[in-house]
């Protein structure tokens, strides 16, 4: 018999698939109407189920020409390479992802998701890639 299973290419996909599997687990469980902390919070301990890295409240320092201008406050950095961004909305918007693309941006990280956890279960991936990004990226 034919293996029907669909190879994945994109980058970081072994996280990512482990991610959306917590967030349909959470949603699942939950439902919508929490706030954001309670749905991060329940992510953090399905995500430790896979043995995944998670660091919660993860500071983005923002620099332009060298000086540090800002900072962002990521949700969760899985094994130091994807950022989770969680919202509790009725439904994604251009200024969630563009949230999401500015942490990207900010950081050496290529591979972001927003989850929203909304009266329908969202979500989005978006990919930024190193080369693409602006030679003052700090890594945090």
């Amino acid at each position: 018999m034919k293996d029907l299973r669909i190879e994945r290419d994109y980058k970081h996909y072994q996280i990512t698939d482990l991610v959306l599997k917590s967030f349909f687990s959470v949603y699942n469980a939950l439902g919508y109407g929490f706030l954001e902390k309670v749905y991060e919070n329940a992510m953090v301990v399905e995500l430790k189920k896979f043995d995944l890295n998670v660091q919660q409240q993860v500071p983005i320092n923002v620099y332009y020409e060298d000086i540090e201008v800002g900072f962002y406050i990521a949700d969760l950095v899985i094994n130091n390479l994807v950022i989770v961004e969680l919202k509790a909305a009725e439904s994604i918007c251009l200024e969630h992802e563009a949230q999401l693309t500015n942490y990207l941006r900010a950081t050496d990280k290529e591979v972001g998701l927003l989850l929203n956890f909304g009266r329908n279960a969202q979500f989005k991936r978006k990919i930024f890639d190193n080369e693409f990004k602006s030679k003052t990226i700090k890594s945090y």
